[in-house]
């Protein structure tokens, strides 16, 4: 069922311990969507907590350090910034999801929804579900919607960041958000082990479609010669698309398990959900991604060929 701002506001409301749930290899907006509902729901005195299916990256300690995270049953579960279950990685299918807060056009609507598509953040979003709470906003919750906020629109570059965007934004920062430091660690500051990742990945691309497609591809050799890990992968997704005349940019992640995932970015002349839909995945217009239970070179092979249809 779908659900406004006022709906979403007073159904939490009515709940306690409530669960709320972040999709799998966790990002910036996934986890500021959580931890900013979560701190709200604890000012209000609930009983609530964020999981999430894998490690979360280091660099997002900012958002919950001062959280105590305690175990209890949950009695109403919320998914925040995911568009099908599935991309709750090893969560999927352990609890019934009560709510669905999110933005992309793909979502399956497994639970009570509320979507909003035209915002290029769910923080954006989430924003006003804190604000219809009516609970005081303070500066830890502005450091998490922000969080969301900049690395859902690369720091305010992607033509999906509207006006609207710009205003959340800068009532954050006048809420004490810390832009500055926030903005550095999720895009000028590098690991020694991302770096020699990032040099093994640059060295992996492949062009194809009249190198219209690039292709980088992660394994886990590349992983134990490097120190380095799925997490750091995040901030190389968006380099396949600052490559001239490159189109359609995939990176592609060998699980543990031999199954991998792919990471879509596209320009406006091809529609990255449409392609990450062709193989369960979803997400934006120019951001999306998907999940293969097989091997890296039979995603790689499946990938371009439906590459090679949408680019015709």
């Amino acid at each position: 069922m779908r659900i406004d701002v006022k709906q979403c506001a007073e159904l939490l409301a009515q709940q306690d311990n409530i669960l709320i749930l972040t999709h799998a290899h966790p990002d910036g907006d996934t986890l500021g969507c959580g931890f900013a509902l979560c701190r709200a729901l604890m000012k209000m005195g609930k009983i609530c907590a964020v999981e999430n299916a894998d490690e979360i990256p280091k660099k997002y300690d900012y958002l919950y350090e001062d959280i105590v995270q305690i175990k209890f049953k949950p009695d109403y579960v919320v998914a925040v910034d995911v568009a099908t279950t599935n991309l709750l990685g090893e969560l999927d299918g352990k609890y019934h999801i009560d709510m669905c807060i999110d933005h992309h056009s793909t979502n399956t609507e497994y639970a009570d929804n509320l979507l909003l598509e035209d915002v290029p953040a769910a923080c954006q979003l989430m924003l006003e579900v804190v604000k219809a709470l009516d609970v005081e906003l303070d500066d830890k919750i502005a450091n998490c919607i922000y969080t969301g906020l900049t690395t859902d629109t690369g720091c305010f570059r992607y033509a999906s960041t509207t006006a609207a965007t710009y205003r959340a934004a800068a009532e954050m920062i006048e809420l004490g958000a810390d832009n500055g430091k926030i903005n550095r660690t999720m895009f000028e500051t590098k690991t020694k082990t991302y770096a020699r990742l990032e040099r093994l990945a640059l060295d992996s691309m492949r062009f194809y479609e009249d190198e219209r497609v690039a292709i980088i591809t992660f394994t886990q050799e590349m992983y134990k010669l490097t120190g380095s890990n799925e997490q750091e992968t995040e901030a190389i997704a968006p380099l396949t698309r600052q490559i001239e005349g490159v189109e359609i940019g995939i990176t592609i992640r060998e699980k543990a398990d031999g199954t991998c995932k792919a990471s879509i970015r596209t320009f406006e002349s091809v529609n990255a959900a449409e392609l990450a839909k062709a193989f369960g995945g979803g997400g934006h217009n120019q951001a999306a991604a998907c999940r293969f239970d097989c091997g890296v070179k039979e995603a790689r092979t499946n990938l371009v060929i439906k590459c090679g249809e949408l680019l015709k």
